[in-house]
C-alpha cells in the first residue's frame, strides 16, 4: 500500500471576487488518491472519526467539484457560489461514504455534488420556487438542452409539437413544460417597477388582495367553532350505535358503505340505513332547538337592554 497522504492544513476557498484560474491552480496542488489510500482514509474516518482523513478526502476531490460546477455556468450564477455549493455536497458525500461497498469515492460523490449545486440553482434562479418534484427538477435542468436539440432558440412560447415532444421525453405534463419555459425565459419583475413614464404608478398598485379581511376570518372561525359545538352537543343525545353509524356515514371523507356497517353491527343494510336516517333527524332536531333557544335568549337580552 502507498504511503498515506498528509492532511493539508488549509483548504482553498473560491470567493465571489476571487480569481478562478488562481483557485484552479491551488486545488491542483492536492494529489489524487490511489484506491488503497482512499480506502484506508475512509475507514479511518468511519471507525475512528479522524478529521484529518476527511480533510484529505475532500481536498483530493476539489478538482472534481470544480469540473462539475463548470457545467452549470449557463444559469447566470457566480462560479464561485456554484463551486462553494459543490464543496458542501462533497463534504456530505465523504461523511456518508461507505468504502466497504467497493466503489470509489468519486463515483459516489458526484451525485451529492450535483444535487447540492442543483438545489442551490433552484433556490437562486427565481424568487418564485421553480419546482419541487423530481420530474420538475429534471425538466428545469434539461429544458435548454432539449430546446437546442429541436432548434427552439426563441425566448417566446414553444411550438405545440415541441411542447408535446419535451413532455413525452421527460415524462411531465405539457402544461408543466409551458409554465417552466415561461418562467425561465421571462425572468422576475419587481413589484416596484413603474408602469408609466411618470413613475407614479407601480405594478403593486394594481394588485388586488382577494383574501378575506381579518374581521371576516375571525368571524368565520368563531361561527365554525360554534357549529361544531352544537353538533357535538346534539350527538350526545344519540345511542352509541346511532352515533357510530352517523359518524361513519355522514362525517368522514371516505364514508363507509351500508354493506360494511351491516357486517360490523350484524344487521341488514336496510336496518343500517334506517338507523342512519333516524340519527340524522335526531341531530337536526336537537340543533334546531338549540338555535331557537339562542334566538329567544338574544331577543330577551335586547329587550332587557332597551328596558334599562
Amino acid at each position: 500500500m502507498t504511503e498515506m497522504a498528509p492532511a493539508p492544513r488549509n483548504m482553498p476557498v473560491m470567493t465571489a471576487d476571487g480569481n478562478l484560474q488562481r483557485y484552479l491552480q491551488e486545488i491542483r496542488k492536492f494529489p489524487m488518491l490511489e484506491a488503497d489510500n482512499e480506502f484506508a482514509l475512509a475507514k479511518r474516518w468511519r471507525e475512528e472519526g479522524d478529521v484529518d482523513s476527511v480533510h484529505v478526502l475532500v481536498t483530493s476531490h476539489l478538482r472534481l467539484v470544480a469540473k462539475i460546477a463548470m457545467g452549470y455556468r449557463g444559469y447566470g450564477l457566480p462560479v464561485a457560489e456554484l463551486i462553494s455549493e459543490g464543496n458542501v455536497g462533497m463534504m456530505l458525500a465523504v461523511k456518508r461514504f461507505e468504502p466497504d461497498k467497493g466503489f470509489r469515492l468519486s463515483t459516489y460523490a458526484m451525485w451529492w455534488i450535483r444535487a447540492s449545486i442543483q438545489e442551490y440553482i433552484l433556490r437562486s434562479w427565481s424568487l418564485v420556487k421553480m419546482g419541487t418534484t423530481a420530474a420538475q427538477k429534471k425538466l428545469f435542468f434539461n429544458l435548454r438542452r432539449m430546446k437546442s436539440k429541436i432548434h427552439e432558440i426563441d425566448d417566446g412560447d414553444l411550438a405545440p409539437e415541441s411542447v408535446t415532444k419535451i413532455a413525452t421525453d421527460l415524462k411531465v405534463t405539457e402544461d408543466e413544460v409551458v409554465q417552466m419555459n415561461r418562467r425561465m425565459t421571462g425572468g422576475d419583475q419587481s413589484l416596484n417597477a413603474p408602469m408609466q413614464a411618470d413613475g407614479e404608478s407601480e405594478w403593486q398598485d394594481w394588485l388586488a388582495d382577494d383574501t378575506d379581511t381579518q374581521d371576516v376570518t375571525v368571524a368565520e372561525s368563531q361561527e365554525l367553532e360554534h357549529r361544531r359545538g352544537m353538533l357535538q352537543a346534539a350527538m350526545k343525545n344519540l345511542m352509541e350505535r346511532e352515533r357510530r353509524i352517523l359518524v361513519e356515514r355522514r362525517l368522514k371523507d371516505d364514508p363507509a358503505t351500508l354493506e360494511e356497517l351491516s357486517g360490523v353491527f350484524g344487521v341488514s343494510r336496510e336496518r343500517v340505513r334506517q338507523i342512519e336516517v333516524r340519527a340524522f333527524e335526531k341531530v337536526q332536531r336537537a340543533i334546531r332547538n338549540m338555535a331557537m333557544k339562542e334566538t329567544l335568549d338574544q331577543e330577551k337580552a335586547v329587550e332587557t337592554f332597551r328596558a334599562d
